[in-house]
């Protein structure tokens, strides 16, 4: 579960005071996935980051009492110098988890062949993405949480499998996607939140949040 109560947030951008998140209450039980929907240059990265703790409220609180995981695309705990092999190997260690167990998940899910053994600062965006969401699946939590939802890639094999991976983990765990375009949500949502100005609205429906981020 993840609790925020009465969460504020905002930036002094040099001209003006900017809010993400106005006195925001809301929680999420697992078993229900929610998706965010939130227009470009609104916070959702720094709302997500709240979520998993690597940003704090200015005011309020965030509760945690579930397992939660960094954000998708949070490269903080990998070094680029170093080969995905040795990121892999590395953050295993970190969560406890047996080495060659994550490295032959993100090996097998990835498809970077050759590059597997290469730094990851000579990776495309598509490959880091890539690598990041198989390290993401390779460890297990209760809660995921995605920035801009799946990367997107062209190598459909890996759409395939990633895919199904998720699918099979949200059997017994959560997603919280944050975006701006609703249709990423489909997939893996039960219902959706708007955030705009600072306030975060929620829906029953991905319909109705849909509606609502559409036409405001």
């Amino acid at each position: 579960m993840i609790e925020f109560r009465n969460v504020s947030k905002s930036f002094w951008t040099g001209q003006k005071r900017k809010v993400i998140l106005d006195q925001a209450s809301f929680r999420v039980e697992i078993g229900h996935s929610i998706g965010i929907l939130a227009p470009n240059g609104t916070g959702k990265t720094t709302l997500i980051n709240m979520m998993c703790g690597l940003e704090k409220p200015d005011e309020g609180e965030v509760l945690r009492t579930s397992k939660i995981s960094f954000p998708l695309g949070f490269m903080g705990g990998l070094n680029n110098k170093h080969s995905a092999t040795e990121n892999s190997r590395y953050i295993a260690k970190l969560y406890g988890l047996e080495a060659d167990y994550v490295e032959a998940f993100c090996r097998y899910l990835c498809n970077l062949d050759e590059y597997f053994e290469m730094p990851i600062a000579t990776y495309s965006s598509g490959m880091k993405g890539r690598f990041t969401l198989a390290l993401l699946l390779a460890l297990e939590f209760d809660i995921y949480l995605i920035d801009e939802g799946m990367p997107q890639s062209t190598d459909v094999e890996f759409n395939r499998k990633a895919g199904s991976v998720l699918r099979d983990r949200l059997k017994t765990s959560t997603v919280i996607i944050v975006s701006h375009q609703a249709d990423i949500l489909e997939a893996f949502c039960d219902s959706a939140a708007v955030l705009r100005d600072g306030k975060l609205i929620f829906f029953d429906t991905l319909a109705e949040a849909k509606q609502v981020y559409n036409y405001a």
